[in-house]
Parts: structure tokens; sequence; C-alpha cells
């Protein structure tokens, strides 16, 4: 079983949260009811949508791990999978993220695009 997968699995049974196709329709998503929060593109990576704000007060942190990947400005972040740890520093995240949403009114707007909705720039 990869990291990814372990991650789902975990992710399957959070109470709130409903797994399905993302947006992007590559991979997998988890979110609450309508709401993609993550996406699994590929067996080595999630996508997170963190909210630029909360990126913004993460990101030295975030920064500290080579587990993670920061475009400027963006409110989606990409965590590597390679191991346990990997996926227990996305679990936190992915909680972090519920909490955030939580406070932010997630039923009013739903997440950006993630990268792989957004063209790549040349």
């Amino acid at each position: 079983m990869t990291a990814a997968q372990r991650a789902m699995t975990e992710l399957g049974t959070w109470p709130h949260l409903v797994s399905g196709p993302p947006r992007c329709s590559i991979g997998h998503a988890f979110g609450p009811a309508g709401h993609d929060l993550v996406h699994f593109h590929s067996d080595d990576c999630a996508d997170l949508y963190l909210t630029a704000p909360a990126v913004q007060r993460l990101l030295p942190q975030l920064r500290r791990t080579s587990a993670v990947r920061v475009q400027p400005g963006a409110s989606w972040i990409t965590v590597l999978l390679e191991c346990d740890t990997d996926v227990q520093l996305l679990l936190s995240l992915v909680s972090v993220a519920l909490k955030e949403q939580a406070g932010g009114e997630p039923h009013a707007r739903p997440a950006p695009p993630c990268d792989w909705e957004r063209p790549r720039a040349s």
C-alpha cells in the first residue's frame, strides 16, 4: 500500500469528509460535502486547499519540511507522500484546513481551482 493509499484510507474514516472525484477530474478528492479539500492526483503526492491566509500564516513552518511544496500566493499546497511521517503531516494539515474552512463559511465559497485545473505557464 502506498503512502497516498494509506492517507486516503485514513481520510475515508473521518466523519465530515466525503470522497469522490475532484473537480479537475484527475484522481480522487476528499472534502466537506460539495467542496474539494484534498486531491490525490498520483500515488506520491496530495494537493491540499489551506486558504491563502492559512498558507501565509504557516509559511515559515511549511518551508521547513522537504515534503511540502508551496507556490507564491497559492491557497493550495502539495504534500509529497513517501513515508508514514508524510502521511501524518498531511493528516495534520487536513485538520488545519477543516478548521480554517469552518471559520470562513466554506459553503459560501468553494475552493479555487487546484494547480491541475490551472493552465501551466510555459
